[in-house]
């Protein structure tokens, strides 16, 4: 077991570090900012951006005046995340770390926050019983995850048809957008839910496929042109506006701790 999760966190690693991330994060960045807004995040707050890649929440979250920290599994986004900080003229502590083994004490952080990141743990319960972990008594945990259904839970059953069998032991992050489920993860904590969406804008439907074939890890690395044809069928499937925008459903999960 301990071989395969080892193997499986490496495959992920570079998983996430092919492609061109940095270019592909605005297509999502207002999910971040809302999340920030949403979470009520402070001046002087200590934030954990976890599974925080080119810094969508940790830069908005510093942008407020919290104390922001951002980790990730593949440190490879973090030469963008800090040219990005530094554009906007706030700090962020960058820290390459594993969100099922988080690196932090217990109750290190006023706000834990997570866009579709976590979600993509293997275990999930690890994952929970670690954000948890580091959240101090009385904070802020919130979570945003894409839903079963809708383009994103269509979007990552594409990728599934074609991509390895994953272990046995690695849950489908699809699970992170069902309400129940999630409130089975974290049971000593009081859970509210939102559904929402946002919206990916293209040039074209041309334009949409390049960006996803050459720019988005998963499906650079099972072989973008491998995946284009059924990506246009996907996105003329979902998309408005002449094939031009694509929009996503996606879960907020809130808490307080207690």
């Amino acid at each position: 077991m301990i071989d395969a999760l080892t193997d499986h966190k490496q495959d992920q690693r570079a998983m996430w570090a092919a492609g061109d991330y940095a270019a592909f994060a605005p297509l999502v960045a207002e999910v971040g900012e809302r999340l920030v807004a949403r979470a009520g995040v402070r001046p002087g707050a200590t934030v954990l951006d976890a599974a925080c890649g080119t810094g969508n929440v940790a830069i908005p979250a510093a942008l407020t005046g919290a104390r922001v920290t951002g980790v990730d599994l593949t440190p490879e986004h973090f030469p963008a995340a800090r040219a990005r900080a530094a554009a906007a003229g706030v700090d962020v502590d960058w820290v390459e770390g594993d969100v099922e083994a988080l690196p932090f004490e217990d109750d290190t952080f006023d706000i834990v926050l997570s866009v579709f990141g976590c979600m993509f743990a293997p275990r999930h319960a690890v994952a929970a019983a670690e954000l948890a972990r580091v959240l101090r008594p009385g904070g802020r945990l919130g979570i945003c995850a894409f839903t079963p259904d809708g383009a994103g839970g269509d979007f990552f059953r594409t990728l599934g048809a074609i991509a390895p069998p994953p272990p046995e032991f690695a849950e489908n992050p699809l699970a992170w957008g069902d309400p129940a489920h999630v409130r089975s993860l974290f049971g000593d904590l009081e859970l509210a839910f939102e559904r929402a969406s946002y919206a990916e804008r293209f040039a074209s439907l041309d334009d949409a496929v390049e960006r996803y074939t050459t720019t988005f890890g998963p499906v650079v690395a099972l072989g973008g042109a491998a995946l284009a044809d059924d990506l246009r069928a996907l996105f003329e499937h979902h998309a408005s506006d002449g094939g031009t925008t694509v929009r996503y459903d996606y879960l907020v999960t809130l808490s307080v701790a207690t």
